[in-house]
């Protein structure tokens, strides 16, 4: 199936891995659209069914378990990527070392989840069952390795049909729970069964199209070399969870879950944006970083201009979602979900920054640099958890989108200015929040590329 529209294929159709690289952003693209529309859409039903206070809840359980989520992972992703470019021959040790790290890392995770829940809500069982439910996915982390497999040939297209076929399916089984007036703890089951299912299909994928890689083959030594470079990345990957989803629980202990209910609903329009980032740098960064060593000016130069796009694109959508947020939220949700306004108006403005923020942490990869991504995303944490004790107190849930937007802000941006080796990305950001002078920028770029 061929994505690319015409006119483009022809402009392209000369330089094959520059187009490559754009269907495969096409396919991640449709990938991530198609679930953020039926999402919304889905999701927006569920949160009228549920009301704030269940909907509260059931996010309480996802944010807490996300907390987690990050140790399974390990960090491994970037770092798992970049070796599969870097020594392709070598794919059945490293992804087979990888998936075994992945599962004990899913098994370790889970156990702390569920000490953890019961230590903070120890006579609330409803909670302690969503979470269990909800935490269970972590079980499943060794199949992601296909995704990464597929990440580093920019073929993510096959991964895109096994998930969007089962997320559609979900989506309407979720229409069916709603109409037959299911329980709250069937809308954690079924988000778990989605996973389980993604999570056999994917490995179903990897012995039947890429024989050449099965069975994978677990080394001592590799999976030695892997934690060596990862373990940054996943304290710094447990940071970000912390400064993305603490205002979440820190709003559930503080105040209540209905608290937690409205401020969910903001988070899911202002978050459903951030695919957009995800999807191109997935694209772009294994060509980037063969450029690194190859052609450090033309390394630098795509630099800057993943980083002009990331700051275009976010105001494009930052600016009129501002003003717009209150007619959003109210036509989505009802009145019951009116304050969610304001959150929206004020949370929008952290996608500056994390589209800023997802480009520089792979760069932070490609420059060996996850100490420094580590320092960065826990000042950011320990910035979010700080203003939000000042701010939920008085503010409530407004309080805490001002808190996330600041801790992103100073863990994507003005962090970078503590290190003399991450101060040149500094400059290229701020460059990049100069939207005038990127302008400028693509305008020579494209005088250079096609001179009159």
């Amino acid at each position: 199936m061929n994505l690319i529209p015409g006119f483009i294929r022809q402009r392209v159709a000369h330089r094959p891995n520059l187009l490559r690289i754009v269907d495969n952003i096409g396919w991640l693209f449709v990938d991530k659209m198609l679930r953020m529309g039926v999402g919304l859409i889905v999701g927006v039903w569920v949160a009228r069914y549920l009301g704030p206070q269940q909907l509260g809840l059931l996010d309480f359980a996802a944010a807490f378990a996300s907390m987690f989520a990050a140790l399974a992972g390990l960090g491994l992703q970037g770092i798992v990527v970049r070796e599969l470019v870097r020594s392709p021959h070598e794919a059945a040790e490293t992804l087979g070392s990888t998936a075994a790290l992945l599962f004990a890392g899913g098994v370790l995770s889970y156990g702390l989840l569920m000490v953890s829940i019961w230590f903070l809500r120890p006579d609330d069982s409803l909670s302690i069952g969503i979470v269990a439910i909800l935490g269970s996915v972590m079980l499943f982390k060794a199949s992601e390795v296909v995704i990464y497999w597929l990440e580093a040939q920019v073929q993510s297209k096959y991964a895109v049909w096994i998930q969007n076929g089962v997320f559609l399916t979900v989506a309407a089984i979720k229409v069916v729970m709603i109409v037959q007036r299911a329980p709250l703890i069937a809308f954690a089951w079924i988000t778990m069964a989605e996973a389980l299912v993604v999570a056999l299909l994917l490995a179903s994928m990897v012995g039947l199209r890429e024989q050449r890689l099965w069975p994978l083959r677990f080394q001592v030594e590799r999976a030695r070399e892997l934690l060596k470079d990862s373990w940054p990345l996943m304290l710094a990957g447990i940071a970000v969870t912390l400064y993305m989803k603490i205002d979440q629980i820190m709003l559930g202990e503080m105040i209540g879950n209905e608290a937690v209910g409205v401020y969910g609903a903001a988070t899911r329009i202002s978050e459903v944006w951030y695919f957009i980032p995800l999807s191109i740098v997935a694209s772009l960064f294994p060509s980037i970083i063969e450029l690194r060593d190859r052609d450090p000016a033309k390394y630098h130069a795509r630099l800057q201009r993943l980083y002009d796009v990331m700051v275009w694109l976010s105001l494009l959508i930052a600016v009129p979602m501002t003003f717009l947020s209150p007619f959003f939220v109210t036509l989505l949700y009802g009145e019951a979900f009116a304050d969610a306004g304001l959150i929206l108006a004020i949370h929008i403005w952290a996608s500056v920054f994390v589209f800023l923020g997802v480009a520089s942490s792979r760069w932070l990869v490609a420059e060996n640099l996850q100490l420094l991504s580590l320092q960065r995303t826990a000042l950011g944490a320990v910035t979010n958890i700080a203003l939000n004790y000042i701010l939920i107190p008085d503010h409530g849930p407004a309080g805490a989108a001002a808190a996330t937007v600041i801790s992103y802000a100073i863990a994507a941006l003005f962090a970078d200015v503590l290190q003399a080796r991450t101060r040149p990305a500094f400059r290229m950001k701020l460059q990049a929040l100069n939207v005038f002078g990127s302008i400028k920028r693509s305008i020579r770029a494209q005088t250079q590329r096609h001179p009159s």
